[in-house]
């Protein structure tokens, strides 16, 4: 029977079950069979169990527990092959290069330099920051040649700039500055130099105040951006967004400037302004606006041109007026340039959303108003969908902090790392003269033109010997251009020399007329040989030389007159004392008034 027990056993074993025939209570077998498979480092997926009672032929009660495991390994559920995430070799590396510093950081634990420093790290994380510049401080004092050294000095500047207020700012862009001077190479140094912009941005003011602030922010953004490409692509993107938002601001400010001047009719101004914002920023989120406004700005200039007279017999003498083709002339300029400005918005801004403003300005015109292309439209809608919306929590933010409207700055696109060169109201007002001078004499322009375009080339090709047209237009002689008494021109042009005169000159042609002085042409040094400082022109001075009468005395003052009436008082008799009455004494011994003798003033 044993032997039959034993190979049922060993058969059981193979089945993957147990069969306990023993008197142990089922609860004792399945606690060994659990304690077995858990020694033998059997990893069952589904254990079951169960007993039975049964009676021999002797009757006696037989108990058995059956216990059976499922060893087969289940397969894990399939995942697709696009949902599957693998490790890029920059992930495995970085997990290698951990893994085998682990031991290192470990043994670094211990150091002090490094317990300082974590303590440090764990004060500024509390908001303790003047404790943990002391720890700091401590670290760069005491351990000059620890490895943490560079961090301590970063976590110093960071602590006084999370600390915030005006002088902990200004204490923070210095310890950033030295820190990059002294570890120009670091990779914190990008860092650094974006934490001194971001001082700047929290300090800047709305459009309408002083803009130092934002032009210092700025430029820190864009020596960022130029002298560290290699930074985190994180650090670049939000270098690039606080650039865009600075920009906007910057922008916003012109294109007010430009308003204002708008409403007072100094159109050149107005021109200068818009124009700046249409050249330095592209992203400006009220580009259309400002187009426009250029527009508007040529449009004023053509309609006051429009109301002047032209030329015609019989006007009164003196009253202003143009030629008729000098005013034609002038109005086809004004106009081009105001509507190349329209179809400038209606074709690069097709989404922005007054460029139906600007089709309505080219329909008046009787202009044909052109269509964008694809690839228009794509651009202008991707940068107007970049941009953000007003929310209620904006709104509100902007009315109670004292901040400056970035919400609807775009979030797509380079900003400009460079400024071009500023429109200003003087260059403007030169071009409208330059554009009056053309209209009265086209001919001298176009070769004026030709003459700068020829010297163009001459100066691209490089070549000193290439040839120039000679201007045409007759300019005012210079002085070494005058000959001299007795040398004919050798140039082959005619001039006609001055014939002498009696009257006071130089002696070069030019006639200097001083009203109320007579000077002889023998008294000047040009006729007398000697050198003249002055070039031929007088000597500057008053025309009435003569010395200023002397300063007349002033009168003295007249004696103070008392306006008070009285009596004089007669002079004190000496030998007499004066009479004290006692009666004008105060005296706390008089009885007080009573009654109706209150109101007796005697």
């Amino acid at each position: 029977m044993r032997l039959l027990r034993m190979a049922a056993d060993e058969v059981s074993m193979k089945q993957g079950f147990f069969l306990l025939s023993h008197r142990p209570s089922v609860a004792a077998g399945l606690l060994v069979a659990g304690l077995v498979f858990s020694g033998t480092g059997v990893h069952a997926q589904v254990v079951t169990g169960s007993s039975q009672t049964t009676t021999d032929a002797q009757g006696k009660t037989q108990e058995s527990a059956t216990i059976s495991a499922d060893l087969s390994k289940k397969k894990k559920p399939r995942v697709a092959k696009e949902d599957q995430v693998k490790q890029s070799k920059d992930t495995k590396a970085a997990i290698k290069q951990e893994n085998k510093l682990s031991p290192v950081l470990a043994a670094d634990a211990q150091l002090p330099d490094k317990q300082l420093y974590d303590k440090a790290l764990a004060q500024a994380k509390s908001g303790h920051y003047d404790v943990a510049r002391l720890d700091l401080q401590t670290l760069l004092n005491a351990y000059p040649d620890s490895q943490y050294q560079m961090r301590a000095k970063l976590e110093v500047a960071n602590c006084w700039y999370q600390e915030g207020g005006s002088a902990a700012l200004a204490q923070a862009e210095q310890e950033y500055t030295d820190f990059i001077t002294f570890f120009p190479n670091a990779p914190e140094a990008g860092e650094a130099q974006m934490r001194v912009g971001d001082i700047y941005f929290k300090q800047m003011d709305v459009p309408d105040r002083d803009y130092t602030k934002a032009v210092k922010a700025e430029e820190a953004y864009r020596t960022m951006l130029k002298q560290y490409p290699d930074a985190p692509a994180k650090l670049l993107t939000e270098g690039k967004q606080k650039l865009r938002e600075v920009q906007e601001v910057m922008a916003t400010r012109e294109a007010e400037l430009g308003a204002f001047y708008a409403s007072h009719e100094n159109w050149a101004a107005s021109i200068a302004r818009f124009q700046t914002v249409v050249n330095t920023y592209p992203q400006y989120s009220h580009m259309d606006d400002a187009l426009i406004g250029v527009g508007d700005g040529y449009a004023a200039q053509a309609h006051a041109i429009r109301g002047q007279q032209v030329c015609v017999a019989g006007l009164v003498p003196g009253a202003q007026c143009l030629p008729e083709a000098v005013k034609a002339r002038i109005l086809e300029e004004y106009d081009a340039k105001s509507a190349s400005a329209y179809r400038t918005v209606v074709l690069e801004h097709a989404a922005a959303p007054h460029v139906e403003d600007a089709k309505e300005r080219l329909a008046a015109m009787n202009l044909p108003i052109p269509t964008p292309t694809k690839e228009q439209l794509a651009t202008s809608e991707a940068l107007e969908g970049s941009r953000a919306q007003y929310t209620m929590t904006k709104r509100l933010e902007l009315l109670v902090m004292r901040k400056p409207d970035t919400v609807t700055a775009a979030t797509a696109g380079d900003p400009p790392l460079d400024d071009p060169a500023a429109t200003t109201a003087p260059s403007i007002v030169t071009q409208l003269l330059a554009d009056y001078a053309e209209a009265f004499n086209p001919k001298a322009a176009a070769e004026a033109r030709e003459v700068a375009k020829a010297k163009a080339v001459s100066d691209a090709s490089g070549d000193p010997g290439a040839t120039t047209v000679a201007p045409v237009v007759s300019a005012p002689l210079a002085f070494e251009d005058v000959p001299t008494e007795g040398a004919s021109p050798s140039n082959g042009n005619t001039m006609q020399e001055a014939a002498p005169s009696n009257d006071s000159g130089t002696g070069l042609g030019v006639q200097i007329v001083t009203p109320g002085v007579g000077t002889s042409a023998s008294s000047l040094p040009s006729s007398t040989g000697a050198p003249d400082p002055n070039n031929g022109l007088p000597t500057a001075g008053p025309k009435d030389n003569s010395p200023l009468p002397p300063v007349e005395k002033v009168a003295d003052a007249p004696d103070q007159v008392n306006e008070v009436i009285g009596q004089p008082q007669p002079a004190v008799q000496p030998g007499t004392a004066p009479v004290n009455d006692k009666n004008d004494e105060s005296s706390s011994k008089h009885k007080p008034k009573t009654g109706l003798d209150k109101l007796n003033p005697f």
